[in-house]
């Protein structure tokens, strides 16, 4: 099974994660912060990740460091879980649309950390979640997952467009970690010698 285990304690933040590449989209996630809860869940939910997120932060004085903090151990929990990578697509690309908002992703689980993000959010508190650390969230999870990621999304609706971007994420994300081997056809698997 490709699964992994962490948990990161810091002055701000006490967080655990425990992410399964291969499960159903079982969730279980608690940060404090509801949109963000809702938006892990629907990154979960659109494909076969089981995730488990318990984050306790500061946030009194506001949401940054829980929403740095659980996209730096995700990032890292999903690295662990790919462990040496063979055999995976390594590729994942997803347009996808929720009402007038549209998100585009493209991905390469290369090990080279790079995002390019093209969203313009307001700053305005969206259930605990300002949508200006929608940004750093993706940062952080790619910087410490070793993914190459361009995002963009256009709409009006910040919710709709946040929560796109989760959903294409996710579905990227499905399709680089896929095997190789899945995608093969009966006569194709026969012929390849592992």
């Amino acid at each position: 099974m490709r699964e992994s285990k962490l948990t990161r304690k810091t002055n701000e933040t006490d967080i655990e994660i425990k992410i399964s590449l291969d499960g159903t989209g079982n969730t279980d996630i608690n940060t404090g912060i509801a949109f963000f809860d809702h938006m892990l869940n629907s990154f979960a939910k659109h494909g076969s990740l089981d995730l488990m997120v318990k984050a306790k932060g500061d946030l009194t004085v506001d949401d940054h460091h829980t929403v740095e903090d659980v996209g730096i151990i995700l990032g890292s929990a999903l690295k662990k879980a790919l462990g040496e990578k063979k055999g995976i697509e390594r590729f994942g690309e997803a347009r996808v649309p929720m009402d007038e908002a549209l998100a585009t992703v493209a991905l390469d689980i290369s090990g080279r950390s790079y995002l390019a993000f093209d969203a313009k959010l307001a700053n305005q508190n969206i259930g605990g979640f300002n949508p200006q650390n929608t940004r750093h969230f993706f940062e952080s999870l790619v910087n410490n997952a070793g993914i190459n990621a361009h995002l963009a999304v256009t709409g009006e609706n910040d919710h709709h467009k946040i929560e796109a971007l989760f959903k294409a994420f996710r579905c990227g994300i499905e399709k680089g970690c896929q095997s190789q081997w899945n995608r093969r056809s009966e006569h194709e698997r026969r012929a390849v010698i592992f």
